[in-house]
């Protein structure tokens, strides 16, 4: 896959104020949607040693600069006791692919290092884990039934990657009721190109794009 590291620690602020100037004209004649923490789980996807690790086989450069921001939400979510939920992509065998398999010719591969979660993430031992096998995660697990059973209506989207398994999940989320939530800071992808498009797709439709810095400032 190629990667290019479009986003970094230096220019991460910048380049969110470019990313909501960009999406702005999406955004217009929209009802208010006010993101509560306490109905909102933060959702981290995919934040495994295959994408955000330096020795990672598919390592993304530009998750360097996002994990600060991720770790941030994280930090507030727990001291406001919301809920944090996270996911791990990752299959125990070639016939476990699916359509993944036809279309790529590499796997994250189950009880390797790889398809953990990065360690400056962790989740605690109290935080739900979903294992996946495909961009969604809600297909096939039982995310949509933990969500419900806590009267949550919101989801917060952070991870990787921002055009497949963030923005299924989102679009997936909107589909089931929920109102979704996207700070372009906190995910990331292997291309700017396919950052910013995603998150226009994302404005037009789907989710309400903002920042982490707002998020926890408001929340």
């Amino acid at each position: 896959m190629y990667t290019e590291p479009f986003v970094t620690l230096d220019n991460i602020d910048d380049k969110l104020s470019e990313w909501l100037a960009r999406i702005e004209r999406y955004t217009h004649h929209r009802p208010q949607l006010i993101l509560k923490p306490e109905k909102c789980a933060l959702l981290v996807v995919d934040m495994l040693h295959y994408f955000a690790d330096p020795a990672g086989r598919v390592y993304l450069p530009a998750t360097k600069a996002i994990i600060p921001r991720i770790a941030l939400l994280l930090k507030h979510w727990r001291m406001i006791g919301g809920t944090v939920v996270f996911t791990r992509h990752c299959h125990s065998d070639s016939e476990d692919l699916g359509m993944l398999g036809r279309f790529f010719g590499d796997y994250i591969h189950c009880g390797k290092k790889e398809s953990g979660i990065i360690t400056e993430l962790s989740p605690l031992s109290s935080e739900k884990i979903f294992r996946k096998n495909t961009y969604d995660a809600f297909y096939n697990t039982d995310l949509d039934e933990f969500l419900a059973d806590r009267s949550l209506e919101q989801v917060l989207v952070t991870g990787v990657l921002t055009q497949m398994c963030c923005e299924t999940t989102a679009r997936s989320a909107f589909v089931r009721g929920y109102e979704v939530y996207i700070p372009a800071d906190a995910l990331t992808t292997s291309s700017e190109e396919l950052h910013i498009g995603s998150l226009m797709n994302l404005a037009s439709g789907f989710a309400v794009i903002t920042g982490t810095s707002s998020i926890c400032s408001d929340g």
